[in-house]
């Protein structure tokens, strides 16, 4: 059976905001706050530890395609041999 490339699209594009989510709590967390702590902080404090954290996220997330990435090819190259 080989595998609906379109289909795996779908399902990335449906966890990708949840693992973003998920990366940003956790950058967060890492420096001793939650998503309740910072609605009572300075919104320009808030600011900066999102844009931070949206950093973080995004090279985390980055790393997850390009092994989700290699992982295919190497599938892909064993199962054509």
């Amino acid at each position: 059976m080989t595998p609906n490339k379109n289909n795996d699209r779908e399902i990335l594009s449906e966890i990708h905001p949840f693992l973003e989510k998920l990366l940003i709590e956790t950058y967060l967390k890492g420096k001793g706050y939650t998503m309740e702590i910072l609605r009572s902080m300075p919104e320009e404090e808030v600011k900066q530890l999102m844009k931070d954290a949206s950093t973080y996220a995004s090279g985390k997330l980055t790393e997850v395609e390009v092994k989700a990435h290699l992982m295919q090819k190497l599938h892909d190259a064993y199962i054509n041999n």
